[in-house]
């Protein structure tokens, strides 16, 4: 995500959870699993903006950008998560990504919404011929745990990308292929 200060372009870095690698969404509580569904959201769909941090019809706007919505099979009205994506020619980067308000924090819903999130990264760049390469810019305090999780690698100052062999482990995980 890019914010403008006197003409000036600042990115922001993501700063996204990633609380579970499992192999769709998990209810937090009964550890139930739920199949999802990724689509893409476009200007008619009217994301609420006080039940999202950031704001997303800026992101749905923006052209250069495709803005997809995670749900579960049994309930594709309810948006589980969020995320902004941008085709570099050669890669896929991962502008902006939220877990709804209430797959946050210690009493969230669901698990893996994130990890859901990043695996369709992964999976549209390998459909791109990308090889599954996905980066992204990271908050400093989360470059470790980026690291662990996703098997992400540090490129430049906060910057991070996912190779072809993570992205493999991750897409498989979560898609069938």
């Amino acid at each position: 995500m890019y914010i403008y200060l006197v003409n000036k372009k600042v990115e922001i870095p993501l700063d996204f959870e990633i609380d579970k690698l499992t192999n769709s969404i998990e209810n937090a509580i009964s550890g139930e699993v739920f199949d999802t569904f990724v689509s893409q959201i476009s200007a008619t769909n009217k994301i609420k903006k006080s039940e999202w941090h950031f704001n997303w019809q800026d992101e749905i706007k923006d052209h250069s950008k495709s803005v997809y919505c995670l749900t579960t099979q049994n309930n594709l009205d309810i948006i589980q998560g969020l995320i902004s994506l941008i085709d570099k020619g050669d890669h896929i980067f991962m502008d902006l990504i939220e877990s709804a308000k209430f797959n946050k924090g210690k009493d969230k819903l669901y698990k893996g919404v994130a990890g859901n999130l990043v695996a369709f990264a992964c999976k549209t760049s390998f459909e791109r011929g990308y090889d599954g390469v996905v980066s992204f810019i990271a908050k400093t305090q989360l470059i470790d745990h980026y690291t662990q999780t996703l098997g992400a690698k540090l490129f430049k100052g906060n910057r991070m990308y996912i190779d072809t062999k993570e992205a493999k482990i991750l897409t498989t995980k979560y898609f069938k292929l």
